[in-house]
């Protein structure tokens, strides 16, 4: 199933090119009242809202899913989680045992926006560069997760760039400016993806390609990344996962249109521009 979020916060269940508006099954969300538990609500239920999705959706409104506004398809995650120089791209072996050394970094959760939203620059006065991922979705909570169970705990898949300016900060502050995290065009439910670790990536920037790559290229596969990251802290439904990038990382400007895509996940549409200053 491939689920999006869309103009204002309604549901969608995309088929063929189209969307259908399947809001009507957030209704089977249980209510809350504060504090909140952790987590994105529609991910921890998200079995009951797909089932729920599938009794309504062939009566529900189909609209083509380019005259609608695609948001993040997780809207309230935990954490963003970034994986530095997580590709093979052809480094000697002490600077593939320097980027596994790095670890793990995380995004603020502020950063995260959907394509339609676009990705909007600041500071440009430094190098601000694209990075295609697999965005990996954690479908609930988890510590200690032996890597033998850790796509178990996946929701989902999603297209991701992970925007990173060049600088002397640390890499949560560079990267964690409003749209440095995108996330779509949809969510994958896990079971359409049973292998993660065989998946092409490709990003074109108006028209050129500039990323071309594979998962399997990955220092520490979407398996791993779970387990590591879980032997530091919980993970909880809705966490996102930014997986590492292949070569080709390059600069974007204002006005470039950044096409992302990712086999048996989707394509993702990006435009570049210029954040307003007052």
């Amino acid at each position: 199933m491939r689920l999006c979020r869309f103009d204002n916060n309604r549901l969608g269940v995309v088929e063929d090119g189209h969307v259908r508006d399947v809001t009507a099954a957030l209704d089977v969300l249980p209510a809350y009242r504060y504090p909140l538990p952790p987590g994105d609500m529609l991910i921890a239920n998200l079995d009951a809202v797909a089932a729920r999705v599938r009794a309504i959706a062939k009566d529900s409104p189909l609209v083509p899913i380019d005259r609608v506004a695609l948001l993040s398809p997780v809207a309230n995650p935990g954490k963003i989680i970034g994986a530095p120089m997580n590709y093979d791209t052809g480094q000697d072996q002490a600077a593939i045992a320097n980027a596994m050394s790095i670890g793990l970094f995380l995004k603020a959760n502020g950063s995260l926006s959907g394509p339609s939203e676009g990705i909007m620059l600041r500071m440009m006065e430094r190098q601000i560069d694209h990075e295609v991922e697999l965005g990996v979705v954690i479908g609930r909570e988890g510590a200690n997760i032996p890597r033998a169970d850790a796509l178990t705990y996946v929701a989902g898949y999603a297209v991701a760039l992970d925007i990173t300016p060049h600088g002397k900060e640390e890499r949560s502050l560079r990267k964690s400016c409003a749209t440095y995290s995108v996330l779509g065009p949809w969510l994958v439910t896990a079971d359409e993806v049973p292998d993660p670790t065989d998946l092409d990536l490709q990003l074109q920037v108006n028209g050129e390609v500039r990323q071309q790559g594979n998962t399997k290229q990955m220092l520490r596969g979407v398996a791993a990344l779970i387990e590591y990251a879980s032997s530091f802290y919980t993970l909880y439904p809705g966490d996102i996962f930014l997986s590492g990038t292949p070569a080709g990382v390059g600069p974007m400007r204002p006005g470039d249109r950044l096409v992302a895509t990712i086999e048996s996940v989707g394509t993702m549409t990006v435009d570049v521009r210029a954040t307003k200053t007052n």
